[in-house]
């Protein structure tokens, strides 16, 4: 944690780089941070017409986008994007994000890294997976789990045409809960909704609550990750009953 008396985000400073059209991770993120964490924007730039491309400019286009903050100090940057990581798989994304980290000088962990923080720490093998993606990125997801070590029981997506993955965004909450019957969770250790576009707050406390298994979504790890990463896990509060790795979020959920 920084050692620097600030007005705002005493706790720590977080940059987040959030997809180009993502209206999602702010209003997540708002709810999810504890007090005195402020959390600075900076837009992921890729191709306006081809979703696969797109993804893979965000990563290669991330200096550009760290450029942006000038002479801000940051403390952790969160990367807001799992289907990148999908796609340049675990060695790609991390070396990608060491060599940013070494440019600018500040630790960044992914969305994608963080679920996997967080699996391990929940000490979860085997994962039902979630995704709003088009087949060709539920396919992706599934090979970059099963690469880290994971044994994906069973992956499933939402009721909708995501062939452009911009159509994420109009995902709301009863989508996900209709869509969510199609996942076999039972023998999972861990239930995970990924992709930062999907709104997942409402249902991660719905579905904690249904199942008793452990839900997680990019979102959530990715807050929890960098509040560690900072130095800050005594900000987190305890664990309660539909608020996995941490409590207290769930009343600060926008309208």
């Amino acid at each position: 944690m920084s050692d620097v008396v600030r007005e705002y985000g005493n706790g720590a400073v977080l940059g987040v780089a959030v997809p180009q059209a993502n209206p999602v991770v702010e209003p997540e993120l708002a709810a999810l941070l504890p007090a005195g964490f402020s959390m600075l924007v900076t837009r992921l730039q890729g191709s306006r017409t081809d979703s696969r491309q797109r993804l893979i400019d965000y990563l290669r286009n991330l200096p550009a986008s760290l450029e942006s903050y000038d002479s801000a100090r940051l403390d952790v940057l969160g990367y807001a994007c799992t289907g990148s990581s999908y796609l340049v798989g675990a060695d790609e994304e991390r070396r990608a994000l060491d060599a940013a980290s070494t440019r600018f000088g500040y630790p960044i962990v992914s969305s994608a890294q963080a679920l996997r923080r967080a699996l391990d720490h929940l000490g979860a093998k085997r994962v039902a997976l979630f995704a709003p993606y088009p087949p060709f990125l539920v396919e992706a997801s599934r090979r970059y789990w099963e690469a880290v070590g994971l044994d994906v029981a069973d992956c499933a997506s939402v009721s909708l045409d995501t062939s452009d993955t911009r159509d994420i965004y109009g995902i709301t909450t009863p989508l996900v809960m209709s869509s969510f019957s199609r996942l076999r969770w039972q023998d999972a250790d861990a239930i995970m909704f990924t992709g930062t576009g999907m709104p997942t707050l409402r249902a991660l406390v719905e579905v904690s609550s249904m199942t008793g298994k452990p839900v997680l979504s990019s979102n959530l790890c990715l807050a929890w990750a960098m509040v560690r990463e900072a130095g800050g896990a005594a900000y987190l509060a305890p664990e309660r009953v539909g608020e996995p790795l941490y409590g207290g979020w769930a009343a600060r959920i926008p309208v």
